[in-house]
């Protein structure tokens, strides 16, 4: 069935690399200045960069900020990715399987990051690799959409205003991926993926380890499409925020046990591992969780104007009514609310009402934009995609090891 602007490319394969264990700063500058640059670069910078961002859940399928790379720099439209760490581009070196014209890719210019770098050390773990005079580090990224990008890592100046007006142009690491696999009809037309997960090797991470940004990122999408990105802990809201501990035994951000609500009641469907993943468009339930969902919806449904229907191909489970729909807005009322209650912590609920889990397609039915996790590999995993954090302020705190969302009207830049 072709899933019109479906994306699950958040979650790595759980067998894939493990996340950096080693510290990378090493590739950046000598070990004896270390600890010095990063101490006076905080005294001075410490602050976030802001990045505008554009796409929808539907029909596009992504959201997407464009970075500049390199000097003279060159704009990338990235992914937003918070369920993988490494960032990369496609790269002509040269390509197969990129979806940009050959001046749009980036070229490496004796920038690659060699095998017997700590950083690649680090990246392999933990597998030890073997390395020949003059190698490579050679990098494969695999995602649960069964996607993929294989290159090798470069090194490059990122030039970044920050809140506090200082203009920077550190050099990070990121992938020139010179063989992508796209397994969707039609890929987005962006030029590779802005890995902000946990790991080391994340473009946050190295921001933070240089003394640049703190270990922070937020991200807020629109349901109206855009929204904003940011690094750093300048634009995190003083108050409001309902935050839950990261989970200890997972390389990506999670949190839980969960319990699943339906209009208020419990579903009895308790203990979920849930997955923030920015990187899938739409929310994830593992196979129990989401026949009980779809089970008490149709249930719900009996004796309203809602008939499910098998002509639309947008998602699997669609309806439609005595006449097309323009807008969620006049379907929503239909629908119960959906609530994720995390059970270690008192009083932390993630609310998911109508128009956080469906879309009006363009022939005017409403779709149920909360798949089956287990048919496409997550196996027990629960990731809660793009379309349930809309108008939220979603923080990833790594430093104090939390995740905090509240609700915002994602359509205006901070003024900052």
């Amino acid at each position: 069935m072709e899933e019109k602007g479906k994306r699950v490319m958040g979650l790595l394969v759980l067998l894939m690399f493990a996340t950096f264990q080693g510290c990378f700063s090493e590739a950046n500058q000598p070990p004896s200045k270390k600890k010095s640059t990063q101490s006076t670069a905080a005294h001075r910078f410490g602050s976030t960069a802001v990045f505008p961002i554009t796409g929808n859940v539907y029909p596009l399928g992504y959201y997407s900020v464009t970075l500049k790379i390199g000097n003279p720099p060159k704009l990338y439209e990235l992914d937003i990715d918070t369920g993988s760490d490494l960032t990369w581009v496609q790269c002509n070196a040269p390509c197969t399987g990129c979806t940009l014209p050959p001046e749009s890719l980036y070229h490496p210019k004796n920038n690659l990051v060699a095998c017997n770098d700590p950083f690649c050390s680090a990246f392999h773990l933990p597998e030890n690799i073997r390395c020949e005079a003059n190698d490579q580090c050679d990098y494969e990224v695999l995602y649960a959409d069964h996607g993929s990008s294989l290159g090798v890592l470069v090194t490059d100046h990122f030039p970044l205003r920050l809140t506090n007006g200082s203009l920077l142009g550190p050099r990070l690491i990121f992938g020139c991926g010179y063989n992508q696999r796209n397994p969707g009809p039609k890929p987005p037309p962006t030029a590779g993926v802005l890995g902000l997960g946990l790991g080391k090797a994340s473009i946050l991470s190295q921001l933070q380890s240089l003394g640049l940004t703190r270990n922070v990122l937020g991200h807020c999408l629109s349901v109206r499409g855009g929204g904003y990105l940011f690094l750093g802990h300048d634009l995190v809201p003083s108050s409001g925020i309902v935050w839950t501990p990261m989970s200890r035994d997972l390389k990506h951000y999670s949190s839980g046990p969960a319990e699943l609500l339906f209009g208020g009641k419990s579903t009895g469907i308790k203990g979920l591992q849930i997955i923030f993943d920015s990187g899938s468009s739409y929310t994830y339930f593992n196979s129990q969780a989401y026949k009980t969902t779809l089970d008490l919806m149709r249930k719900d449904l009996k004796g309203k104007p809602l008939e499910d229907t098998a002509e639309e191909k947008a998602l699997p489970v669609c309806w439609k009514g005595t006449k097309p729909f323009k807008s969620i807005q006049d379907v929503k009322d239909y629908f119960k609310p959906l609530l994720l209650s995390f059970t270690k912590t008192k009083n932390v609920h993630l609310h998911i009402p109508p128009e956080a889990y469906l879309i009006v397609t363009e022939h005017g039915n409403v779709c149920l934009g909360i798949l089956n996790g287990t048919e496409v590999g997550l196996e027990n995993f629960n990731l809660v995609g793009d379309i349930s954090l809309q108008d939220k302020i979603v923080i990833y705190d790594n430093e104090k090891q939390q995740i905090g969302w509240v609700s915002s009207n994602c359509n205006r830049l901070p003024k900052s």
